[in-house]
């Protein structure tokens, strides 16, 4: 398949489009022919047509005016040609076609655009009581849940009883991370933990370069942790993942636990961080040992070491 070139080509040059060129275009046109399908004119704000429309959906050139574009450049993108898109003129398209967050941005990958960050649907707003269903059932092991800040949104027994949440503390982890004593005291490799944290935290940063709230926690970080100021100017960038922490609980002693990231892309605001005992260890006996009746009569409260 010959196409025209792209910008920065040689005038008159063509050049033969790939096997992914052509499934993402090929993609492109079904899926925009399939979004304007299921939008009845009413819901468009325009007649019905009665009898003379064809097809319950809207028409190409009924989409290209309500989106503002000409109409043979509608045609055009929704036959997969190879043309120049902008993400506003994308984003008008999407409004009139009344694509979700999750649509918008797989709209925007199939027409070769990096996607905007994900949003929460408005259908997916109402998913915290199963998340915390989900770390409930997490018991015994510490689990977590962190808004995309690392706002404490919830936690589990088993976290306040070994990680020392609680809701006297700054309910930010990053901040905590560096403030709380109670947890600082606990975590025997603390110092190299730091490094990671600080660097997975610029990781989240960059995802939203412009967004005031991150920036807002950083500031809080450096006014209350010279150590925080020193890691955050190494400007090291490490990706959410599995850090490996060692415990020493003033109850139970030592626990050697793993601390796993996961995202639930309905809720990309949220993470959820779960603490898995490490094999060969009696970490996991330790921990059901401290969430039972009588180890919490022992730890009813987090215990300073």
């Amino acid at each position: 398949m010959l196409v025209v070139a792209p910008p920065g080509s040689r005038q008159g040059e063509l050049f033969v489009a790939t096997p992914i060129d052509k499934h993402r275009r090929s993609e492109l046109r079904e899926f925009l022919m399939s979004r304007r399908a299921r939008i009845t004119p009413a819901q468009a704000g325009l007649p019905d047509g009665g009898a003379r429309r064809r097809t319950p959906g809207l028409r190409r050139e009924e989409v290209a005016v309500l989106a503002g574009v000409g109409v043979s450049w509608y045609q055009w993108l929704e036959q997969g040609r190879d043309i120049t898109v902008s993400p506003q003129v994308l984003d008008s398209v999407g409004r009139v076609l009344r694509l979700t967050s999750a649509e918008r941005r797989h709209l925007y990958v199939l027409a070769g655009l990096n996607p905007p960050a994900p949003e929460v649907d408005p259908a997916n707003a109402d998913m915290c009581q199963g998340l915390q269903r989900l770390i409930d059932a997490w018991m015994p092991f510490p689990a977590h849940i962190m808004d995309a800040y690392w706002n404490t949104v919830m936690y589990n027994d088993a976290a306040a009883l070994v990680l020392g949440m609680r809701p006297e503390i700054v309910q930010n982890c990053l901040v905590a991370f560096f403030t709380d004593p109670i947890y600082r005291s606990r975590a025997k490799r603390w110092e190299e933990i730091a490094c990671t944290v600080v660097a997975q935290y610029r990781a989240a940063c960059s995802e939203r370069p412009d967004d005031e709230g991150f920036q807002a926690v950083v500031e809080e970080a450096r006014a209350l942790s010279p150590e925080f100021v020193e890691l955050w100017e190494r400007r090291d960038v490490m990706p959410g993942g599995q850090v490996r922490k060692e415990m020493e609980h003033p109850v139970v002693g030592a626990l050697h636990v793993e601390s796993t990231q996961l995202r639930v892309p309905a809720r990309p605001d949220l993470v959820i961080v779960l603490h898995t005992p490490l094999p060969n260890t009696d970490t996991a006996e330790k921990l059901e040992w401290l969430t039972s009746p009588e180890g919490r009569r022992g730890s009813m409260y987090p215990i300073a070491g």
